[in-house]
């Protein structure tokens, strides 16, 4: 632990208050083992030698816990609102590359429009109908708020905002552009958007058609206001604990999702490093985290932008739990919880801890059975160690719940996250590429071709060469064509295929009359998710537009289609929302449970998931989380129906609802588990008791057992089980070394008590013990699921077992009426037990 740790340790622990709880209850564990320990040395230290060594180790262990725990509770805390907030400020930095990167292909295939260029070196003269052609382009391209073009000088030639007439420029940004080959990108203030404070322009050089010089400028202004301010609205925390941002490369604020809060134009501090360091700003201190973009297909996006997310450590840990854990099964919960070194180190050190000091008055209250005079002093002690140890294990129990909450509330908040996610970073994809084969649809060398009679092998050659034009430039797709009325496929990008050319070949009937119905310029359809031969017979979308006659807009001449890449596109979608979180897979599915991508190797597409009707009817836009079991795990689920983007899926009668479900894994279903009943089982105080007979009561499976306590000699943790092969007896599980002074230092067999009771194998974890039993000149080991208490019962309480004819009865030969009668206990009959198990030669051998 760093020096610095104790004062991020006082900094942090007033805004955590279940830590505190937890505290206060290892504080006073640690303060009652040091007043049992000095009472047993004072009163009977004759009587407590045996358990004194195991009392001072216990102290000492609480008193380490003490100090180092709640350390690790504070980082582990701050770690998971890191986590949650480092997933959203990633989310804003990449969708936002994601976006502009369509922009860096819009603006180089526009540019090289021929109608454009022609009008802008002078060789048409028609601006009415130039901003006609560009605003057909944004009414498909809806993120763009203006289109211009300039002449070489700076003049404006055409704009379709006529709400901030210009009549030219004198922005750096065209020089640049003139002198540039490729995009350029600029973000600030520029005398071409007057009324904005700051533009995103992407520009570029438009060439004479027939010359190739330079002729003039292209500039797509992209509504980025809208823009984020949509993606705010739609991922900001609900709760508006934390508030999400874009930052330039200056780490000054260029868009807030609460600019109420943190305006436009702060600096704000930053935490590249996902240190836990609390910074300052405002006078209020934040915990940050902040991403920037590691590109998208080679585009790294404008220079220095990073995403972040800042919460104020005064409410950063007060969205825990919600009853999480209350509404699980019983039996879900203690499996899920069984797992917590896997998922929560330090809530496992709790648990651990509880049931060590459970052990220690466990085996004491054994140790002093049936003892009285001098040893009742000792039994006194245990007795008090056992109430105070209740009281105490009660904040303790309050102090892993709460823990527990917090880790799966914030797991689930997560996982839901994550789901919307991945379906917006769906909508948004397919999004583009409706614009895109519309627009496709009104380029004028396509129409005018397929409006011809006949058309001969240069017109079929310029179409290929300016299909395949456009798929270089937008490379998922895997194929374009375009088609005539009657469906034949007259041009294509990869025209091959495994039984010859796609040339000739016909689209669906089905499909091409959904094309011909379509009513104007701005309706389009897709195909359904499925296996299409354009795709090499693997399932995907395809995107179709009709193209029209030139003269006619109502006459439909052809149309186009454009094959999406699915298998690549989608599953790096999925991997991308993931990151690199280990254990948790993705997948987008249908209505009906049909799977569209996967990560999960197991599930591939096409193949069908098993969900919940209520999952599967969730309205668009509707998040779902859940503990669920999932492929034999317990498993967090988050899931999320897609609402479309902008006017996609919206208003633009195109229906097509998908589910992106995220499942994290943590850890097999374990069905013999009992921490979940403990609960229940409380005995009360009998009265006339006294005299009577002890028993050393256990769970397995959730039931609880007794053994007389005459037998029982101590417990021990079952980690400590050295496994050896015992052929096909299932019964015997291993060996495990003895402490007790009673016998000779050595080991004992340890055999499965739920196995010999129901033929169920046990399964070994932190609450699992061995009790070590004694009969005769005989020892043996007892692994039982947990421990419960050593109660005395008077001989009116126990009565024959009702179970003699049943696999039980070898073993349980009477039970113990406790709590009134509304609570059997079952006992186990040692002398049966050492039968079954064929003691022979002084080994206990396995039947």
């Amino acid at each position: 632990m760093n020096t610095a740790a104790p004062l991020q340790i006082d900094t942090y622990l007033p805004y955590m208050r279940d830590v505190i709880r937890c505290e206060q209850s290892l504080h006073e564990l640690n303060l009652m083992w040091r007043m049992i320990e000095s009472s047993a040395k004072m009163n009977c230290p004759v009587e407590a030698r045996t358990i004194l060594p195991t009392m001072a180790a216990t102290r000492e262990g609480f008193n380490r816990l003490e100090q180092e725990l709640v350390a690790s509770l504070v980082k582990e805390k701050i770690a998971t609102v890191l986590d949650e907030i480092g997933t959203k400020a990633q989310y804003v930095i990449d969708i936002v590359v994601r976006n502009l990167f369509e922009r860096t292909a819009d603006v180089g295939f526009l540019a090289t429009d021929n109608e454009l260029c022609a009008f802008v070196a002078g060789l048409s003269d028609n601006p009415p109908a130039i901003r006609q052609r560009l605003r057909a382009y944004r009414s498909k391209y809806t993120v763009y708020d203006e289109i211009i073009l300039l002449d070489a000088a700076g003049n404006v030639l055409v704009q379709i905002d006529e709400a901030t007439p210009l009549e030219g420029s004198v922005d750096p940004l065209l020089a640049q552009t003139l002198a540039s080959t490729t995009y350029v990108e600029t973000f600030r203030a520029t005398d071409l958007r007057p009324a904005k404070k700051q533009a995103l322009i992407y520009s570029r050089r438009m060439l004479h058609p027939d010359t190739g010089v330079v002729v003039g400028v292209l500039c797509l202004c992209f509504n980025f206001e809208q823009e984020m301010a949509g993606i705010f609205q739609s991922h900001r925390d609900p709760a508006g604990r934390s508030n999400m941002m874009l930052l330039d490369g200056e780490n000054r604020v260029i868009e807030s999702a609460d600019a109420l809060w943190i305006p436009p134009g702060a600096v704000v501090p930053v935490n590249p490093g996902s240190t836990a360091k609390l910074m300052m700003f405002a006078g209020r201190e934040y915990l940050v985290r902040t991403f920037r973009s590691e590109g998208y297909q080679g585009y790294p996006g404008p220079p220095g932008w990073q995403g972040q997310v800042m919460i104020p450590v005064d409410v950063a840990f007060t969205g825990g739990g919600s009853g999480t854990l209350a509404a699980l099964d019983p039996g879900v919960a203690a499996g899920l919880l069984s797992h917590a070194q896997s998922f929560s180190p330090p809530l496992y050190e709790i648990m651990t801890a509880a049931e060590t000091i459970q052990r220690v008055v466990w085996n004491g209250q054994v140790m002093t059975t049936g003892q009285r005079g001098e040893q009742m002093k000792l039994k006194t002690i245990l007795d008090q160690i056992s109430e105070t140890g209740a009281r105490s294990n009660e904040l303790f129990a309050k102090s892993i719940g709460d823990l527990y909450e917090t880790v799966l509330a914030s797991s689930l908040r997560d996982s839901e996250f994550v789901s919307h996610l991945l379906v917006d970073l769906l909508d948004r994809n397919l999004y583009e590429r409706s614009d895109d084969c519309r627009w496709w649809a009104l380029t004028p060398e396509l129409r005018v071709a397929l409006a011809a009679p006949e058309r001969d092998g240069e017109e079929i050659e310029r179409m290929s060469l300016i299909l395949d034009y456009i798929n270089r430039l937008y490379t998922v797709y895997t194929r374009i064509f375009v088609y005539d009325a009657s469906g034949c496929i007259v041009a294509s990008t990869h025209p091959e295929q495994e039984d010859g050319t796609v040339l000739g070949t016909f689209i669906e009937t089905d499909t091409l009359a959904q094309v011909r119905a379509l009513r104007s310029e701005q309706d389009y359809c897709v195909t359904p998710f499925a296996p299409s031969p354009l795709y090499g017979g693997r399932p995907t979308y395809v995107y179709h537009a009709a193209i029209r006659d030139p003269d006619d807009d109502a006459s439909v001449v052809g149309g186009i289609g454009i094959v999406f890449d699915s298998a690549p596109e989608l599953d790096a979608m999925l991997r991308s929302g993931l990151g690199n979180k280990a254990g948790v897979t993705a997948l987008f599915v249908d209505r009906q449970g049909c799977v569209i991508a996967s990560t999960d190797q197991s599930r591939p597409v096409g193949t069908t998931l098993k969900l919940d009707q209520t999952l599967l009817d969730l309205p668009n836009g509707s998040s779902a989380s859940r503990i669920v079991i999932h492929d034999g795990h317990y498993a967090i689920m988050g899931c999320t129906v897609s609402s479309g983007y902008r006017e996609f899926k919206v208003s633009d009668g195109y229906r097509e609802d998908v589910l992106a479900l995220v499942y994290d894994s943590f850890g097999e279903v374990r069905g013999r588990l009992s921490a979940g009943h403990k609960g229940n089982t409380m005995l009360q105080a009998e009265v006339n008791a006294i005299g009577g007979r002890e028993f050393a009561t256990f769970f397995i499976d959730g039931v609880l057992f007794a053994l007389p306590a005459e037998h029982v000699l101590e417990a021990l943790p079952a980690s400590k089980i050295s496994t050896v092969s015992r052929d096909e007896r299932k019964a015997c599980i291993g060996l495990l070394g003895l402490q007790h002074e009673a016998v000779n230092k050595g080991s004992v067999w340890v055999f499965d008590l739920g196995y010999l009771l129901h033929g169920r194998p046990a399964i070994i974890d932190r609450s699992s013990q061995v009790i070590i039993v004694r009969f005769g000149e005989q020892t043996i080991g007892l692994l039982v699921d947990a421990l419960h208490g050593v109660p005395e019962f008077n001989t009116a309480q126990i009565m024959p077992t009702p179970f003699t004819g049943s696999s039980d009865g070898k073993l349980v030969k009477y039970f113990i009426k406790a709590n009134g009668g509304q609570l059997l206990i079952q006992a186990v009959d040692v002398s049966s037990l050492f039968a079954l198990l064929m003691v022979r030669d002084g080994v206990a051998q396995a039947s």
